[in-house]
């Protein structure tokens, strides 16, 4: 034994404590070096990837770009925030995993790869401070809505409850935190609203907008009809195909929506297409929903239907060379639509500021007009709950109705 009492190794020679120590310091060598943020969150998603849907994918990684903007070092020489979150994008596509990255990414996307923290850092009461605050908040440091602030967290949590299930953290700390609401609490705002008269002047100007022989806001009129008078959204409309809509020559018809095709970019999509296919939102990608549709509406379906025919696949609508209506195309007619519709001081208000808030207008109309709130939400493909939390503040007219039943009960009471 040495003066501290210690035992020595036979072997070596040396005391306990040093052959502990060196043992340890091999240890310690042969150990893998920390995981990493950025290949962790490769790892990730690259293992989601089969079973996830175009804007899963994308919701994915934009929720773990905004956490990243918090889990890499600044210095001198880091780029901004913009590009950081751009390059993560682009590095997370499985796709492009040993790819070089665009020119203009590959300073953030080096940056991303070489000062990324150690997963680990995330448990970091400060850095988590950081995560949370680019979750809950836009680049331009204000608050981020409420639809984005819960994509974003659920992103988050996903990834963090797979690092604790394969055992790279001990527990995820978003559990300990409360969560907040920021930004819009997603009630339909009123001023978005347009009446029957407003409805149809927009439809009207739809119609003039382009040249006439292009046709390219004529062959518009049925998709936003569809959008304000069977509640539809504007991704089920792209979708639609002749053998979904039951057109009568009089009476009620109905459109029964199977598919939709929401927007993503080429890297989201296993086709490489910008919109992808999918069933019903919230739905088995088997059913179907079937939404009546009035006489008003059958007539600019078959109007529609005689003038232009189908586009590819049998679909009601398409544009000019037959293809996917996309997106910017009918965000851009609507614009120019909203210029000639609306007296001047009310363009640059928030009236039917979106081709969605035409959506909102019906399902206000319908709901004013007594229709029960489950009927509205399976005729639009949402809950009861949803439909009551965001359209509760555009019900108009009912008090008085309400009081009058309220007291002819009392009164049968008092007999």
């Amino acid at each position: 034994m040495n003066r501290r009492g210690e035992a020595f190794e036979i072997e070596s020679g040396l005391p306990e404590s040093e052959v502990r120590a060196a043992a340890e310091a091999a240890e310690a060598a042969d150990a893998e070096p920390p995981l990493r943020w950025f290949e962790f969150c490769r790892k990730y998603v690259a293992g989601r990837w089969r079973t996830s849907a175009a804007k899963s994918r994308e919701g994915m990684a934009d929720g773990l770009a905004a956490v990243t903007l918090a889990m890499v070092k600044r210095g001198d020489g880091a780029p901004e925030d913009e590009f950081l979150r751009l390059a993560f994008r682009w590095g997370i596509v499985p796709a492009n995993e040993g790819e070089d990255p665009p020119a203009e990414l590959k300073a953030a996307y080096d940056w991303i790869t070489t000062a990324d923290r150690p997963l680990g850092d995330v448990s970091d009461a400060e850095v988590f401070e950081g995560v949370l605050y680019r979750v809950s908040y836009k680049l331009d440091g204000t608050p981020a809505a409420g639809d984005t602030y819960k994509r974003r967290r659920r992103a988050l949590n996903a990834a963090l409850e797979h690092a604790v299930a394969t055992g790279k953290l001990p527990e995820n700390p978003l559990q300990r935190t409360r969560r907040k609401r920021v930004g819009s609490n997603d009630v339909v705002d009123p001023r978005v609203l347009v009446n029957a008269v407003q409805a149809r002047q927009l439809l009207t100007s739809v119609s003039y907008v382009g040249s006439w022989d292009r046709c390219r806001g004529r062959r518009l009129v049925a998709f936003y009809a569809v959008l304000y008078y069977a509640g539809l959204r504007p991704a089920e409309a792209v979708g639609l195909r002749l053998s979904d809509c039951h057109l009568p020559e009089n009476g009620w018809g109905t459109l029964t929506l199977r598919e939709t095709r929401p927007v993503s970019g080429k890297q989201w999509t296993d086709s490489g297409e910008r919109h992808d296919r999918r069933g019903l939102k919230g739905r088995e990608a088997s059913t179907d929903r079937p939404v009546p549709i009035p006489p008003t509406l059958v007539a600019i379906l078959r109007a529609h239907l005689n003038e232009f025919g189908t586009a590819k696949e049998r679909r009601v609508f398409g544009n000019e060379r037959g293809g996917v209506v996309g997106s910017s195309t009918y965000w851009r007619v609507w614009e120019e639509a909203r210029k000639y519709a609306l007296p001047p001081e009310r363009v640059d208000s928030l009236l039917a500021g979106r081709p969605y808030d035409l959506r909102h207008a019906c399902i206000t109309r319908w709901l004013n007009a007594g229709v029960p709130i489950a009927e509205v939400a399976r005729r639009v493909g949402n809950s009861p709950e949803v439909i009551h939390r965001r359209y509760h503040g555009c019900v108009d007219g009912h008090e008085e109705l309400s009081n009058v039943r309220i007291e002819l009960a009392m009164q049968e009471e008092g007999d």
